[in-house]
């Protein structure tokens, strides 16, 4: 195994505070929306009583802190790094709602825990170096190389796909058709936030680089993207389970990032296919530790509350269950 670069000891620090906050931010908020909803309407029911909650508004500055370093993050490490560190903020938010909010953790949830901090240590111990980029034009450059370009034309061809033809037929029933969109349009998202982040940290090192073009052209396609992602993914979680949708959108986002990484950067160019397999054993690990952790999230209550011979009602995972809406819980939880 190589010693780790600076930048990706730099990178992975990050990514975990990221994790740390953003996993702690969802307890936190979700206390303040239950001190909201205990004294006023919940917000599920349409209340907005929990704005004027401090520890709701504690939870929403932790989780603007965790986005920022997981911003930072990419400035320094490659995408295959960083991405799928995401799933340790399952983690921490798992073990701090079992401690704070008495939602038991289940020993199958403990089991997924351990699998995502050991499929994120061999990800970790086996990383790409990130190449040395001194301008955003080198981005750009990289960008607009064929492979790439093909890449971004097939999703978006396919994303137009999804949002004319099967949304309007298939989105109220089939949890893939909105999941399907964020993710593909996530991937873009990732890349060109990575350019942007590298971008602001060459400024950061007095070599300006919003005086080109290429820069403003990146942050217009960061801003573009996330404004089509946050609305189809307020549909899925207005429509689904969230217990089903966050593992199921974990999985497809972080695949098509690092498909795209690996196109645009050519995260995998200088690595044996001993190391790229052990990445990808490491990432399957970590799939495997999310879903084990949100499917059994409710069995320690489900023991407690009905008996532990009572077992959780499963829910479809790509079909909406019964008349396709989601439980006043499920929205609040989200």
């Amino acid at each position: 195994m190589d010693q780790m670069s600076s930048d990706n000891i730099n990178g992975l620090i990050l990514a975990v505070s990221s994790s740390i906050f953003i996993g702690s931010s969802f307890i936190i908020k979700k206390k303040g929306l239950k001190k909201a909803g205990a004294s006023g309407v919940r917000a599920g029911e349409g209340g907005h009583g929990y704005l004027y909650e401090p520890w709701w508004w504690a939870g929403m500055i932790t989780m603007i802190v965790g986005e920022v370093a997981n911003f930072a993050a990419y400035a320094f490490a490659p995408a295959i790094l960083v991405t799928p560190l995401g799933a340790l903020s399952i983690i921490f938010s798992a073990v701090l709602a079992h401690f704070i909010l008495q939602e038991k953790l289940h020993i199958f949830g403990v089991l997924g825990c351990v699998l995502c901090v050991v499929g994120s240590t061999t990800i970790v111990l086996h990383a790409p170096h990130e190449q040395e980029i001194k301008s955003v034009k080198q981005v750009w450059k990289l960008a607009i190389e064929p492979g790439f370009l093909v890449y971004s034309a097939v999703i978006l061809i396919v994303v137009l796909v999804l949002i004319f033809y099967y949304e309007p037929r298939y989105g109220k029933t089939h949890l893939i058709v909105y999941v399907g969109i964020c993710s593909l349009m996530g991937s873009l998202t990732v890349m060109s936030v990575k350019a942007v982040a590298i971008a602001i940290k060459l400024t950061f090192s007095e070599m300006n680089q919003f005086k080109y073009f290429q820069t403003w052209i990146f942050i217009i396609v960061v801003t573009v993207c996330c404004i089509l992602q946050i609305n189809y993914l307020n549909k899925a979680l207005d429509t689904f389970n969230t217990a089903v949708i966050s593992p199921v959108y974990y999985v497809m986002f972080t695949t098509f990032t690092i498909i795209a990484s690996m196109i645009m950067f050519k995260d995998w160019a200088s690595q044996s296919g001993l190391k790229i397999a052990t990445q990808l054993c490491g990432f399957v690990t970590i799939l495997s530790g999310t879903f084990l952790l949100h499917k059994t999230k409710d069995m320690g209550n489900s023991a407690s509350d009905r008996g532990a011979s009572s077992t959780p009602r499963d829910n479809p995972v790509f079909t909406s269950p019964g008349s396709g809406r989601s439980s006043t819980s499920d929205k609040i939880a989200s």
